[in-house]
């Protein structure tokens, strides 16, 4: 079950329940700095949902954790780490357009956004030094966010939108919210700006409740030793390095229950993760998510049996850890 090109490719007759829910946040308008209409969203479908989920929990919101918010069950043990920002871009002056992020796309991308003077549909342009612009029929208010208009697709065995990475982490956390009985759900802001957020976090979980051990339900790349549908990726390295003994934990459940799973390790690349081994709390940490081609792109593309392993993953690790 680890990464390997002579191990076939599942062709997905996987399931995954609540994919209209997976749409809906894509769609929704929440660069790095700009998430509160994300919280927004996620408040209102949590509190809708509560009566179906198994267990009882308590929202924990407030100034002191800005945009971000905690969903906390039972006892918990283990903290689950989900941002909530994507990239996207910032109106500057004279069309120029600055990077929130690290946005990849091409010319003719339409980006979208509101302003003072209503919607906005534009193009986005580049010079020949590769700056950005946006090409519209006026001028948009300096300072307006702007983000990749989505194309959701669904196919047997893929999906493919803008923003992915990382609303299909949070889709995780959701669907391991409805049978949590003990843990954390933490939702985070700025992770695709450089952070912020984890390290007060962090340090109230860790003062409230004691925990100090976390998953980070993020997205991944398809790379030359991780694959479509070949399971979800757990991270033994990316810019930062895990404690070992934590992620052969991890591993280690992967393979007792035999969910399908992909090794990775890397040089470069960085989550809440990061945060968590930078902050002044002693978090065991490890990365945990499915991979994905096109990253930060229009264009991400994941496939469903990655989708389904990593759900069932978190199900399994919120018990055993």
């Amino acid at each position: 079950m680890t990464s390997g090109k002579n191990k076939k490719v599942t062709s997905s007759k996987d399931t995954i329940p609540d994919i209209e829910l997976l749409r809906q946040l894509c769609h929704v308008h929440a660069p790095s700095g700009s998430e509160a209409p994300l919280k927004d969203f996620l408040i209102n479908y949590i509190k809708a949902q509560k009566s179906t989920w198994k267990h009882k929990f308590q929202i924990i919101e407030g100034e002191q954790f800005q945009d971000c918010f905690i969903l906390k069950f039972g006892k918990p043990r283990t903290a689950i780490f989900a941002h909530m920002d994507s990239v996207g871009f910032t109106v500057r002056y004279f069309n120029q357009l600055l990077a929130i992020g690290s946005p990849d796309a091409e010319v003719g991308t339409r980006l979208v956004g509101e302003d003072s003077k209503g919607l906005i549909d534009c193009e986005l342009e580049f010079d020949k030094e590769n700056h950005a612009f946006y090409k519209f029929g006026r001028a948009i208010d300096r300072g307006t966010t702007l983000t990749y208009k989505i194309n959701f697709i669904e196919t047997k065995d893929y999906i493919q939108s803008a923003y992915l990475d990382n609303r299909l982490g949070i889709f995780c956390a959701l669907k391991v919210a409805e049978q949590l009985k003990d843990g954390l759900i933490v939702f985070t802001c700025w992770e695709e700006h450089g952070g912020g957020t984890v390290g007060y976090l962090a340090d109230y979980i860790y003062k409230k409740w004691k925990v100090r051990q976390a998953l980070i339900s993020d997205i991944t790349w398809v790379s030359d030793g991780v694959d479509h549908g070949k399971g979800v990726a757990i991270s033994m390295r990316d810019r930062y390095l895990p404690r070992k003994s934590f992620v052969d934990k991890i591993q280690h459940i992967a393979q007792k229950f035999s969910i399908d799973h992909q090794l990775e390790v890397e040089g470069a690349g960085s989550s809440d993760g990061g945060e968590l081994q930078r902050s002044a709390v002693a978090f065991d940490w490890c990365f945990v998510g499915a991979p994905e081609k096109h990253a930060h792109t229009p264009h991400e593309k994941v496939h469903k049996h990655d989708i389904k392993t990593m759900i069932d993953l978190y199900n399994r690790l919120m018990k055993e850890l």
